[in-house]
């Protein structure tokens, strides 16, 4: 296991130092937990007080934070300690990668364009006509199409499968069992029959994007389904064909788009969302947990749908009171028509 020296980390942050600089860590623990071979952090002033009990080898703090640490305390001193949390975990991040070298029973089509150091797990598929960039890593199992495009430094986990002509941007991470590129819910009605619309638009996905396990990203039906840089999507959620999610855009678990919906920059879609097609919602809108989204969002702030939980006694009550609103909002018109007479 390797070991890190405070000097190192704080000068891989760019932090200010304070302690023994050749004292060392081996890994990144909770606050209450760590040792003296663990480095921990605090990002909320209500646990200021465990930090002069902390047993950490190394800490990481604000400047106001200084003064509830002990004499005695290894620092590092940054503005944000929660994003230097970030930055030091991914320095000292020990996951393995999802495949080394190129696996014996992969099955790489001749005319597959691989770059300099890729590595394909076992039994992986890589279709005729796939570009695949430097240092990419494809784990086991997983299905590349037909002219599909991956940019450089992107990980793919175990059985992730991307249908034909998908293009995939640099810096990417996608983790086991997503499916990119399936064919989108198209279909047209004739007197009860369904006749399937083939899906002939891809999914284009920008750079640093990550994708969580078992997410699904539909392919466009004429145009294409869009992730711009810097989007992360969490496990479970569905994208539909003909989705744009701009820049920064931050999606938890479980969230539903439906098709053609077109989502702004920097927006946060909080887990179990649901949210409807053939609109826009503008730049830096915030929805809350199972958010339902019905019309558009034209203006940046929080918007919250979801009934938080009550005793079943309290929300039947509330239920029965909902079904009764149209009811009451007319004898509410007629009193205030009344009055107004």
């Amino acid at each position: 296991m390797r070991s890190y020296t405070l000097k190192e980390l704080a000068e891989h942050i760019g932090g200010a130092m304070r302690g023994n600089a050749d004292v060392f860590v081996t890994a990144i623990a909770p606050l209450d937990k760590a040792t003296k071979e663990h480095l921990t952090f605090i990002s909320n002033v209500k646990y200021r007080p465990y930090l002069s009990l902390s047993q950490a080898g190394i800490l990481v703090v604000s400047e106001s934070d200084v003064e509830f640490c002990a004499d005695t305390a290894n620092l590092i001193i940054v503005k944000n300690p929660y994003v230097a949390y970030a930055l030091l975990a991914q320095y000292m991040d020990s996951t393995p990668k999802a495949a080394t070298d190129i696996a014996l029973s992969a099955v790489i089509a001749s005319t597959v364009l691989l770059g300099k150091n890729v590595s394909v797990g076992a039994n992986a598929v890589i279709e005729d006509g796939a570009v695949i960039g430097d240092n990419v890593v494809i784990g086991a199992g997983c299905f590349i199409g037909k002219r599909v495009q991956i940019g450089a430094n992107t990980q793919l986990w175990a059985n992730v499968s991307i249908y034909h002509n998908v293009q995939i941007g640099e810096h990417c991470l996608i983790q086991a069992g997503a499916v990119i590129g399936a064919d989108g819910f198209g279909y047209a009605n004739e007197r009860g029959r369904w006749i399937k619309i083939p899906q002939t638009g891809t999914v284009v996905i920008g750079n640093h994007v990550e994708i969580g396990a078992c997410t699904c990203i539909d392919r466009g039906a004429l145009d294409n389904t869009v992730i711009e840089d810097n989007v992360i999507i969490d496990n479970l959620c569905q994208i539909a064909h003909n989705v744009h999610i701009g820049t920064g855009t931050a999606v938890a678990g479980g969230v539903i788009m439906a098709g053609s919906l077109k989502v702004g920059r920097y927006c946060q879609i909080g887990g179990a969302s649901v949210i409807n097609g053939h609109m826009e919602i503008c730049d830096q809108a915030i929805v809350t947990g199972m958010g339902m989204v019905m019309r558009p969002i034209t203006e940046p702030g929080i918007y919250s749908s979801g009934i938080p939980l009550q005793p079943n006694k309290e929300w039947r009550k509330t239920a029965a009171l909902t079904m009764d609103i149209d009811k009451m909002n007319k004898r509410l018109k007629a009193l205030e028509k009344k009055l107004a007479d």
